[in-house]
């Protein structure tokens, strides 16, 4: 178990991986570069040398199957409430959490990896883990910079191309703050702030920034296409597991 931050803490790494997937079926378990993708994050956790426990949560037993063969830990199915299409990611990781203090488990951190986060990484989780707890921060988000200033947003307003921030018409990019959004990847977290808070956007929030060619949102067909593509640029034609260790949305 890593022991890195000031302090020894219990550690959870939660991946959320539903078993409905309707845009791309059977999503979380798709071949992704030769392997299912669940397993890219499954062996980051466990590469990481950071988390006590790496388990799925899932409602499938295919996906339970998979995620076991790959090294983790599927202790008992979600229920019927966090199952359907409207769960949310908060009502997974209360469960789960909840599931593990009946067991007579509590976890000071935690872990939420997404199931199609092929770019997660076992550095980058064990860096990240680092810099949370070196902190006073409530949770850890990676986010990537917009590749074009928003403030330089066009609308259409009664068929015509308008500036929506007119401000900015004349501001170079690079005079202009950089903004940046979710990586959509994972989320480090402290248990007792994020029940008090009870969403994973609440309290203090620290970025971890990871470049714009290991971020891709998965919600189609075109974008698994597009993530597999940038992980052969990223990683070459084959997979980190059979040779390229490099440094290391769907629920």
């Amino acid at each position: 178990m890593w022991r890195g931050g000031r302090s020894e803490v219990k550690k959870l790494a939660i991946i959320t991986a539903r078993g409905g997937s309707k845009r791309i079926p059977r999503k979380n378990i798709k071949e992704f570069c030769g392997r299912p993708i669940i397993a890219y994050s499954i062996e980051a956790a466990l590469g990481s040398g950071v988390f006590d426990r790496v388990m799925v949560s899932t409602d499938d037993g295919e996906i339970a199957e998979t995620a076991v063969k790959y090294g983790a830990e599927v202790p008992f199915l979600r229920s019927e409430k966090t199952s359907n299409d409207y769960a949310t990611t908060t009502d997974v990781i209360f469960e789960v959490l909840d599931e593990y203090e009946k067991r007579g488990e509590h976890f000071e951190t935690g872990a939420c990896i997404y199931p199609t986060a092929p770019f997660v990484t076992a550095q980058k989780l064990k860096d990240a883990m680092e810099k949370l707890l070196e902190s006073d921060a409530d949770t850890l988000i990676p986010v990537a910079a917009f590749s074009y200033p928003p403030q330089r947003a066009l609308v259409i307003r009664e068929g015509s191309l308008v500036f929506r921030q007119p401000e900015y018409l004349v501001s170079r990019s690079q005079d202009l703050e950089p903004l940046y959004h979710d990586a959509g990847q994972f989320y480090l977290f402290r248990t007792e702030s994020y029940r008090r808070n009870g969403n994973l956007m609440l309290g203090r929030i620290l970025p971890f920034p990871v470049s714009e060619l290991e971020v891709q949102d998965i919600d189609n067909e075109t974008d698994w296409a597009l993530a597999e593509m940038k992980y052969r640029l990223r990683y070459g034609r084959e997979s980190r597991a059979e040779g390229l260790a490099g440094p290391e949305k769907s629920i």
